[in-house]
């Protein structure tokens, strides 16, 4: 799991291969990428893909919540 919440400190740390960064929730900001077709929480200049769950998770602890529904613009699209 990519992502650890500290739900009393409100403190969270994202974990991506060998990298940790830990931070307040609150600085932390979620956003889609549209090419990978899904979620990333930013912290530091560091960008980590998450799953929705935890989007969603960070958020209740206080992330910045940027996340855009993507649409189907190609005919046959899967999304």
């Amino acid at each position: 799991m990519p992502v650890e919440i500290n739900t009393q400190t409100k403190r969270c740390i994202l974990v991506e291969q060998d990298m940790r960064c830990e931070g307040a929730a609150a600085d932390i900001r979620i956003s889609t990428d549209d090419q990978l077709r899904m979620s990333i929480a930013e912290l530091n200049g560091h960008r980590v893909p998450i799953t929705e769950a935890e989007a969603d998770a960070l958020t209740v602890a206080g992330a910045v919540d940027g996340r855009h529904h993507i649409k189907a613009s190609v005919p046959g699209s899967i999304i």
